[in-house]
């Protein structure tokens, strides 16, 4: 089992080098050194208190590494803001679904449209900026399947059709390297297939970068996976590969083997 490769390209469009994050003196995260390929769905897994949620934020500088270096398109951004990120076209999702719930699906796009083409201190005054604007916004809901949602209010969306709307207002920003930070978390099994089928249909001429807890879309979609476990990486690979790890199988199985022994 594994994903189809994306026929990647060996560049290195996001890197890190040796990031550590000390909250109070206790290490969440270790000497963490990524590479993360263009054009490769990269998926960070492992088991809760791992610190795969804090790499994520180290990536994305929603928190700042204690030590390290983060490249982008070999360029040091380890020092820049989220936004200033954004604009370089590392664009991340969270976890809880963002939308604004009063606006249509439709008004949501605009306002990503606007984010993503139109500057902060302009950003009210962005819709005449934008222009024409249509065919963009269809485009977009054709993408994740919510074309025949545009003039319902956001709120009144089901769960998992809220999280294809903030996948829709992530793509929006055109981003070179997409974040998405558990991207199935509490969906039902009918939406998580839908979502993972919008993920690979979105990844095509993009890389993506995942945090995941469902292995079942992990094996479906990564073409690689990084694995930790106490804030640092034990194994790297193909699902194949760090499936049959012996680390990892400690990691995901051991407490629970354990525990068989002892009955």
């Amino acid at each position: 089992m594994g994903a189809s490769p994306h026929h990647p390209t060996t560049e290195v469009v996001l890197k890190a080098r040796g990031l550590r994050k000390e909250f109070r003196g206790y290490v969440a995260v270790s000497g963490v050194d990524l590479d993360i390929h263009r054009g490769e769905i990269h998926a960070l897994i492992g088991p809760n208190g791992a610190g795969k949620t804090t790499v994520f934020n180290l990536l994305t500088k929603f928190l700042l590494p204690t030590s390290g270096q983060i490249l982008l398109e070999g360029i040091d951004v380890s020092g820049e803001t989220p936004a200033a990120l954004a604009r370089r076209g590392l664009v991340r999702s969270f976890q809880i679904s963002a939308v604004f719930p009063d606006l249509t699906v439709s008004d949501n796009i605009v306002v990503a449209l606007q984010r993503a083409c139109v500057s902060p201190v302009a950003f009210w005054r962005g819709r005449k900026r934008l222009g024409d604007v249509s065919s963009r916004i269809d485009e977009l809901l054709e993408q994740v399947d919510l074309a025949a949602f545009a003039q319902i209010r956001a709120g009144d969306l089901p769960y998992g059709r809220k999280r294809a709307l903030e996948l829709a207002t992530t793509l929006a920003a055109e981003p070179k390297v997409m974040l998405l930070d558990e991207p199935t978390q509490g969906l039902g099994h009918e939406d998580v297939d839908r979502v993972t089928a919008l993920i690979k249909q979105a990844a095509i001429g993009r890389t993506v970068v995942m945090v995941e807890h469902n292995m079942k879309m992990v094996a479906r979609i990564a073409d690689r996976i990084s694995v930790l476990r106490r804030g640092e990486i034990i194994a790297e690979g193909t699902y194949d590969e760090v499936s049959r790890d012996p680390q990892v199988v400690e990691s995901y199985l051991g407490s629970r083997s354990r525990a068989e022994k002892k009955r």
